[in-house]
C-alpha cells in the first residue's frame, strides 16, 4: 500500500480514472513526518532522488537518506535559531540540497519560500522587505550570493545567510554543517493549518503577490501525481523545473513521494532537448512533465525513441495542436494538458482512464468543486465563456486552496468575494464535457462585439514556420472597439519585411474565423517577460 492511501479514500471507475476523493488527515499532519519519515521506516532502501548534473555527477538518495539528511538539516537550522513560523528562503536551482532543505524546513514548521536563481537585485529586495525572510539558503553559482547581499545592504535587512557546495565569503557553508550536525530529530509540534510555503507570483501585473499554502497543500498532489502525471510506485518521475517555481511542488516533490515514485532531477543551466531524452533513457524515467515550450523544442529538433517512457504530460501555457500531434505520432504517447494557479493545486486536467483532447484542459479535478460563472455570478451553459470559480465544501476548507495573499487581506476578500474563489481565468465547456481554456478575463480581447481569446489565435500563430515566439493582444480600434493584434519575435533565417506580414496574416486568417482575424503585425527583437518566463501582455498593451 503507497503511504498516500492513509491520508484519502478513492473511489475509480473499471477504468481506473477517478471519481471521487476525500482527504483525510490529523490536525498535526506533517509531510516531513508523517511522509517521509513514515516511509523511511517502512522501506528504507525505495529511491526517493535520482540525481545527475551536466558534469556526469550522479547520486541516488533512497528515503531513508532523505530522512538523515533532512535531519542533519533542521538541526543546523535549529541550531541557527530557525524555528516554527519563520521564514526561510530557498534559491537552490535544482541542486539535491533542496529535498533535504525542504523537507527540514517543514519538520520545523518553518515556512519555506522558494525563489528561482534568476531574480535581480531588485527582485530579492523585494522579496526580502516583503516575507521578513529571516534566513537565506541558496547556490554559490550565477552570481546569486553576490546579489543576495548586496539586496540584504540595500534593504538594511539582516539575515542568516547559507551556501551549498561551496566556501563564500559571508555566507556559512551548508553542505559542511550538515555532515557534521546530528541526524536524530524529536518531532516539533505542528499544525495542518499552520503555513509551510509563500510562493510569489510571477506578477504579470504590478509586484508578485505572496500565495501563502497551509500543510495540508502536499496531500492536495495525491491527484496531480497520481491521476494527472501517472507516477508508478516505484517508477521515476521526471518534471522538468527549477526549484524556484510552484511547478516543482506539482512534479518534484510532494503528490510523486507520496504515491510511492521516485524523483529524477537533472541539474542544467542551458536547455538541450538531446541532453533531457538521454537523462530520461539512461535512468528509465516512466513519467515526464515539461511546459509546451520543452515539447516544441523536442518536435522541431527530432524525438528519439525513449522506450521506458509511459506518461506525459505538460501544462504552464496553451500547447499548440500541431505540436500535441506532432508528438503523439513520433512517440505513441498522448500529451495531456493540465490547468491550474500558484492559489491552487491541479484543477482540471485529461485524467488518467480517458482519452487527451489536444487543447483542451479536460475535466475537473473530483477534489474540486469547480463552476464556470458569468459577471454577475450566473452559472453559464456549455458553449458560452464563464470565469473558473471554486465552491468551496460545506466545511468552508479546501484542501489544495492557498489560505492568503501575504500582508494583503484586501485582495484576498477581493477574490474570495461572494463565498467562491475566483480564479480570473476564462473557459467554456463543451457538449461532450471538455473545458477549453479562452485566457484571463484581463487579457480577453472584445472586437466587433466578440469576445476573443489570444491563446486561439496564439495556437494557429504558433503553427507558421517563421513564428519562434508570439503574443496576441487587443488594440484601440475606431470601427471594432479592438483590433487583434500580433506580435512576433521572429525564427532564425527570418527576417521582417512587408511580404512576411501579409503571409502570416493570409496564413492564420486563412483558418480563423473572420472575427479573430489579425488586423495588425509587429514584430520585435524579444518579448517583455516575467522572471517565470511568462510575456507581459500589459506592456505589450501599453506600448499599443
Amino acid at each position: 500500500m503507497s503511504i498516500y492511501q492513509k491520508f484519502c479514500t478513492e473511489l475509480t471507475d473499471e477504468s481506473g480514472a477517478l471519481k471521487k476523493i476525500t482527504l483525510n488527515y490529523p490536525d498535526d499532519f506533517n509531510f516531513g513526518y508523517d511522509v517521509v519519515d513514515a516511509v523511511a521506516s517502512a522501506e528504507p532502501g525505495k529511491r526517493a532522488l535520482v540525481w545527475c548534473n551536466t558534469e556526469n555527477e550522479e547520486h541516488i538518495f533512497t528515503f531513508a537518506d532523505v530522512k538523515k539528511y533532512s535531519n542533519k538539516t533542521a538541526n543546523v537550522f535549529k541550531a541557527a535559531g530557525i524555528k516554527r513560523g519563520d521564514r526561510v528562503m530557498l534559491v537552490l536551482k535544482r541542486h539535491y540540497e533542496y529535498w533535504f532543505a525542504a523537507v527540514a524546513l517543514h519538520k520545523l514548521g518553518a515556512v519555506m519560500i522558494p525563489a528561482t536563481h534568476m531574480l535581480t537585485v531588485s527582485d530579492f529586495v523585494y522579496r526580502i522587505k516583503a516575507s521578513g525572510a529571516k534566513a537565506i539558503v541558496c547556490t554559490s553559482q550565477n552570481g546569486v550570493p553576490e546579489r543576495v547581499k548586496t539586496a540584504l545592504e540595500q534593504c538594511k535587512a539582516k539575515a542568516k545567510l547559507w551556501c551549498v557546495q561551496a566556501d563564500v565569503p559571508g555566507f556559512e557553508n551548508l553542505t559542511k554543517a550538515v555532515e557534521l550536525a546530528g541526524d536524530e530529530l524529536e518531532r516539533v509540534k505542528t499544525l495542518v493549518t499552520d503555513p509551510m510555503m509563500l510562493y510569489f507570483t510571477s506578477g504579470t501585473t504590478g509586484y508578485p503577490k505572496g500565495v501563502i499554502h497551509d500543510n495540508s497543500y502536499p496531500l492536495a498532489h495525491i491527484v496531480t501525481a497520481k491521476y494527472w502525471q501517472q507516477a508508478e510506485d516505484g517508477g521515476l518521475h521526471f518534471t522538468v523545473a527549477e526549484t524556484g517555481w510552484a511547478k516543482a511542488s506539482w512534479g518534484k516533490l510532494y503528490g510523486q513521494w507520496l504515491v510511492g515514485s521516485a524523483v529524477m532531477v537533472y541539474d542544467f543551466d542551458n536547455f538541450d532537448p538531446k541532453q533531457l531524452t538521454s537523462v530520461i533513457n539512461r535512468y528509465g524515467v516512466t513519467s515526464f512533465c515539461a511546459p509546451p515550450t520543452v515539447y516544441r523544442y523536442l518536435v522541431r529538433k527530432g524525438i528519439p525513441e525513449m522506450p521506458t517512457l509511459k506518461h506525459a504530460t505538460t501544462a504552464g501555457e496553451m500547447l499548440a495542436p500541431e505540436v500535441f500531434r506532432k508528438f503523439t505520432e513520433r512517440t505513441g504517447l498522448d500529451l495531456c494538458e493540465g490547468y491550474g494557479q500558484t492559489e491552487t493545486t491541479l484543477l482540471m486536467a485529461n485524467f488518467k482512464g480517458s482519452k487527451p483532447v489536444e487543447g483542451s484542459m479536460g475535466t475537473i479535478s473530483p477534489l474540486y468543486n469547480i463552476e464556470l460563472r458569468g459577471k454577475n455570478g450566473e452559472p453559464v451553459q456549455d458553449g458560452r465563456i464563464g470565469e473558473v470559480v471554486i465552491v468551496p465544501p460545506e466545511s468552508g476548507r479546501q484542501p489544495g486552496v492557498f489560505c492568503g495573499y501575504l500582508d494583503n487581506d484586501e485582495q484576498f476578500e477581493r477574490v474570495w468575494r461572494g463565498g467562491v474563489y475566483h480564479t480570473g481565468d476564462a473557459a467554456y465547456r463543451d457538449e461532450n464535457g471538455l473545458y477549453w481554456f479562452h485566457g484571463r478575463f484581463d487579457d480577453i480581447i472584445k472586437t466587433g462585439g466578440f469576445r476573443v481569446g489570444p491563446y486561439e489565435v496564439e495556437n494557429v500563430l504558433a503553427e507558421h514556420p517563421a513564428v519562434a515566439e508570439c503574443s496576441v493582444i487587443g488594440v484601440p480600434d475606431t470601427l471594432r472597439g479592438q483590433a487583434i493584434k500580433a506580435v512576433i519575435v521572429l525564427a532564425p533565417g527570418y527576417f521582417s519585411s512587408k511580404e512576411l506580414e501579409l503571409e502570416i496574416k493570409e496564413f492564420c486568417n486563412s483558418k480563423l474565423a473572420e472575427y479573430k482575424w489579425i488586423r495588425i503585425v509587429e514584430f520585435v527583437d524579444e518579448m517583455p517577460k516575467t522572471i517565470s518566463g511568462k510575456i507581459k501582455k500589459a506592456v505589450l498593451r501599453r506600448r499599443g
